[in-house]
């Protein structure tokens, strides 16, 4: 497993913070993911075998409103 904390732009509210865990878990290989609000970032858990980095922007990005820097 895995653990890297990666910037998310446009999340403001708990709606905003939901959307992009739960973006984040329904991948495969994702354990857990956790935003912080007040850092702009989430930390995410994950098996680097199974899902990478690229695959979470692609989720967090096609949502809307929301941006993953990697």
């Amino acid at each position: 497993m895995e653990t890297k904390t990666f910037e998310v732009s446009g999340m403001k509210c708990g709606h905003c913070k939901a959307n992009v865990e739960n973006a984040l878990k329904a991948l495969d290989g994702v354990r857990s993911a956790n935003v912080s609000l007040a850092d702009k970032n989430v930390t995410v858990e994950y098996d680097e075998s199974t899902v990478s980095p690229a695959q979470m922007k692609d989720a967090i990005d096609n949502i809307g409103h929301f941006e993953m820097t990697l």
